[in-house]
C-alpha cells in the first residue's frame, strides 16, 4: 500500500468518529509532516487488537510505549518525533502473518518484561546470524519478535 494510500485509510477511518480538535490537529501534523516519511520505507504498523484497553496496558507494561487515543477502538502509538503505528481494535493475525521485530538493548530484560506484562513466549532466546532474539504471543494472540545484536 502506498504512504498515501495508508494515510486516506487511517484518516477515513478515524474521521468516522468526532476528535478534539486538539487531537485531531496533533494526529494531522504528526502525519503529514512529509519529512519524517521515507519512500518505500517501512512507516506505520498497525496492531489489531480483541480488547483495546488491555493490549495498550500490555505494550505499556513490556516495553514502555505510550498512546494517542483517537476514540474507543484506535489508539497511536507514539514514537520518536511522530507516531509509529497504532492499536486497532479487531481480530488480530495471530501467527504466521507479517512478523514485527523489535530491537532490545537487554534481550533478557525485554523477555522477563513481557511475560511479566501477560505476554507468551513462543520461542525462547534463539541465535541467527547477527544476533539473538525471542519471539512472543500479546494477549490477543499476535507473533511479535524481538531481537538484539549481542
Amino acid at each position: 500500500m502506498s504512504r498515501s494510500a495508508h494515510a486516506d485509510t487511517t484518516l477515513s477511518v478515524i474521521a468516522l468518529r468526532p476528535l478534539p480538535t486538539r487531537v485531531a490537529l496533533r494526529y494531522q501534523a504528526l502525519m503529514t509532516d512529509a519529512s519524517a516519511h521515507r519512500h518505500h520505507t517501512i512507516d506505520y504498523i498497525e496492531i489489531s487488537a480483541r480488547d483495546l484497553p488491555a493490549a495498550k496496558v500490555f505494550y505499556a507494561a513490556a516495553f514502555g510505549w505510550t498512546f494517542t487515543d483517537y476514540g474507543p477502538t484506535y489508539a497511536g502509538i507514539v514514537g520518536e518525533g511522530r507516531e509509529m503505528g497504532g492499536l486497532a481494535e479487531g481480530e488480530p493475525t495471530g501467527r504466521g502473518g507479517c512478523l514485527v521485530v523489535l530491537y532490545s538493548e537487554d534481550l533478557e530484560a525485554s523477555l522477563e518484561a513481557v511475560r511479566s506484562a501477560g505476554g507468551t513466549i513462543v520461542k525462547e532466546i534463539f541465535s541467527f546470524p547477527g544476533g539473538r532474539r525471542f519471539h512472543f504471543a500479546d494477549p490477543s494472540g499476535n507473533e511479535l519478535a524481538v531481537w538484539t545484536t549481542r
